[in-house]
């Protein structure tokens, strides 16, 4: 629901913040680790995740997506809520939790406060196999793929009514004859020939 926010830290505490974005402030749950990595900054963008449960609805900022992508991973985990995962990225760095996993370290696990053996395993058991196949950069989720101006275009007619097939048609011959066209300026050629 919420990608991020960047406003100016009004509050500061090495377990929230509340950050102003244009005139609201939001209340946000951070790890030591966001934190350390924020506490010199009047302003900061934080990655947000905003976590619904029966009782609360509770937003939670990450000073990188790569902590954020691992507080997901980590909250998946049967047994594990937002306010563990937090205690978990608090303790050790999201880099030694990712190796940790992988390495299936569980004594490393188990050290952080409120895990058990149990907990560890389970974490290394359903987290391990995921990680390994993300490889070292696991942290650091895939950039988005960009539509091309073409695919843009055909969305926006599929949506107008036309059909796809057609569409497609006239877009790829528009293409081939003027392939430095914005969305836009594709969208009208278009839809003069459609």
């Amino acid at each position: 629901m919420y990608e991020y926010f960047k406003g100016k830290l009004v509050v500061k505490a090495p377990t929230h913040v509340v950050l102003d974005v244009s005139g609201i402030g939001y209340y946000l749950h951070i790890s030591l680790t966001t934190y350390s990595q924020i506490k010199d900054q009047e302003d900061c963008k934080l990655y947000a995740s905003f976590q619904v449960r029966e009782d609360s609805q509770t937003l939670y900022g990450f000073a990188t997506e790569a902590e954020r992508h691992l507080f997901h991973h980590l909250i998946s985990v049967s047994g594990i809520g937002p306010n563990t995962g937090r205690m978990m990225l608090s303790s050790i760095t999201p880099e030694e939790i990712q190796q940790a996993i992988v390495s299936g370290q569980v004594n490393v696990i188990q050290k952080i406060k409120g895990i058990g053996p149990k907990t560890a395993q389970r974490v290394i058991l359903e987290l391990q196999d995921k990680l390994k196949k993300q490889g070292p950069d696991a942290l650091i989720p895939l950039p988005i793929s960009k539509p091309s101006s073409s695919e843009e275009a055909l969305t926006a007619l599929v949506m107008l009514g036309f059909p796809k097939a057609q569409a497609e048609k006239v877009l790829q011959a528009i293409s081939t004859t003027e392939p430095d066209l914005t969305v836009e300026q594709m969208i009208k050629a278009a839809l003069k020939k459609l």
